[in-house]
């Protein structure tokens, strides 16, 4: 089905990135994306062949792009406003990742989760357009696709693989492996430009980060004209607070709160002392007091943004 071939430890090895299994890149000569060699084994095929349903929700990102924000809105839209149901049950439960299974080494049934979710189905997923079931290009559910500044979002994912992960590596290592689309789902630009060029297909929603955080309310009434739903001023101001960063923050359905303590209890962590949250800064720019020149400047000349101008994209640099 795909090309494999083992991402070289020079990028990120387990002495400096123990939290998780060998990296695989997959490639169907065109696209590729990294990956775990559980997932070769155990998830690709059967992902490609999984059945979708039209009433599907399926939220795709690239890692770090406001995936979870993004979630607990659309779930909330298109379950009326159930405030109660979504903070009695945590998001990863309501709005399962399709493909943590295979990147995690904490036993999850992630594929048997969706399978058995209630229709109509909520579910995550950062695979690119290649990797994606393929009943999705032929039943045509609701997508809805985010993405962001890839240097804020490489900030984020620094953090996140420092804490989460349990990466000691130093942040220039870090950021090489991720302009190299070494790191978990890279490359970014693949990932966003296939549904960059799709975009104006009827079931497909592409939003930029930067747009929530700047006027969340049009984004937000952006995704439910989109799901068919609506609700009153009221109603839409009332979601606008309940899924303000501020707010998201400190709501532990979403926060991942436990499992931050989790990973700070393993004998692997090691920023113990260190304070992390799972929602940290959401911030625009934020790049700006995280990278040096030199790492800007890298980024720059590695992303080679000019490269989009023939598909009329951009990212909403700051």
């Amino acid at each position: 089905m795909f090309h494999t071939e083992k991402v070289s430890e020079k990028y990120i090895n387990k002495d400096n990135c123990p939290g998780y299994y060998d990296y695989v890149e997959l490639s169907d000569g065109v696209n590729r994306c990294v990956l775990t060699d559980k997932y070769v084994d155990h998830f690709a095929e059967e992902i490609k062949n999984f059945e979708v349903f039209e009433d599907d929700i399926w939220v795709i990102t690239f890692p770090k792009c406001g995936t979870t924000w993004t979630q607990e809105i659309v779930w909330l839209l298109n379950n009326n406003l159930d405030y109660e149901g979504a903070m009695n049950t945590y998001i990863d439960m309501r709005f399962p990742f399709i493909e943590v299974g295979a990147i995690t080494k904490e036993p999850r049934d992630s594929l048997n989760l969706c399978k058995q979710l209630q229709r109509p189905r909520h579910i995550k997923t950062h695979l690119p357009k290649f990797l994606l079931p393929d009943q999705i290009w032929t039943v045509k559910p609701k997508i809805i696709y985010v993405t962001r500044n890839p240097k804020d979002a490489a900030v984020s994912y620094f953090h996140h693989y420092r804490h989460i992960i349990g990466y000691t590596g130093t942040k220039d290592e870090f950021f090489d492996a991720y302009l190299a689309g070494k790191l978990l789902h890279s490359p970014i630009n693949e990932n966003v430009l296939e549904f960059w060029k799709i975009r104006h297909e009827p079931n497909i929603l592409f939003l930029y980060f930067e747009d929530m955080k700047r006027n969340l309310k049009e984004e937000i009434l952006k995704m439910m004209n989109f799901l068919g739903k609506s609700y009153s001023e009221e109603q839409i101001d009332k979601l606008c607070e309940h899924s303000s960063f501020e707010s998201m923050k400190k709501n532990p359905s979403c926060n991942r709160e436990q499992r931050i303590k989790t990973v700070k209890a393993s004998k692997n962590y090691v920023s113990k002392n260190e304070e992390f949250t799972f929602m940290r800064e959401g911030k625009i720019g934020s790049h700006h007091k995280e990278m040096t020149e030199d790492q800007k400047a890298k980024f720059d000349s590695y992303m080679n943004y000019s490269e989009f101008e023939s598909v009329g994209f951009s990212y909403k640099m700051n």
